[in-house]
């Protein structure tokens, strides 16, 4: 039977995996969005404006990746006890790890929603409006959310059709855009364990005095 001192060391260990954890993701995550600035490692469609707004949102940069950074950087400083972190009491432990919590999973859901929708939406790229309206045409818009009958992530013959430019679009967006989902993802679950964990080391310190 763990004692309420073991359990509390426990706790801080598991803040400095939970921490370095977040931290790792939201480097991936912002990695993942800026990625997505670039088409085919191209800049010139970003300097020309020719980015998607989910893209260009960039809540990979500042919502998976700032946001859950600075939490993750104030879990790991709670887990090894440092600065002023090293003689917090336990209500200011715990209001830190609230804090720390909310900030982290706003900017994972943040991240995950804009995902989400990104993918339901489908990439920005240039297509040929005679597809669509027998008017001959070519112009930079997102084709996929006029195919009604058909759902681009499954059709794969799709992929390499519709768009026109920037070559593999479809791929670069499906890609990157499921990689933030999924660490999106992965950060709500990192920040459900962390308070969890805040939690049960609030109620130790607490049983012990």
């Amino acid at each position: 039977m763990l004692s309420s001192p073991d359990v509390m060391a426990c706790s801080r260990t598991c803040s400095r995996i939970l921490g370095l954890s977040l931290g790792t993701t939201a480097l991936f995550a912002a990695g993942a969005n800026l990625v997505l600035l670039f088409p085919n490692w191209d800049v010139t469609y970003l300097l020309r404006g020719l980015i998607g707004r989910h893209a260009m949102l960039g809540s990979g940069l500042w919502g998976g990746g700032l946001m859950v950074l600075t939490a993750a950087t104030l879990i790991s400083l709670m887990g090894w006890r440092y600065g002023c972190f090293s003689k917090s009491g336990p209500c200011r432990s715990m209001l830190t790890a609230l804090l720390s919590s909310s900030l982290a999973f706003l900017g994972a859901l943040i991240c995950f929603i804009t995902s989400g929708v990104a993918l339901k939406d489908g990439p920005f790229c240039m297509f040929d409006v005679s597809s669509f309206n027998q008017t001959q045409a070519w112009k930079y818009g997102y084709p996929f959310q006029d195919l009604h009958n058909r759902n681009y992530l499954y059709d794969h013959s799709l992929w390499n059709s519709v768009c026109l430019e920037p070559s593999k679009a479809v791929i670069w967006h499906v890609s990157f855009f499921s990689t933030l989902l999924c660490i999106s993802l992965l950060q709500i679950l990192l920040v459900v364990i962390h308070f969890i964990n805040s939690f049960l080391g609030l109620f130790c310190s607490l049983c012990e005095k």
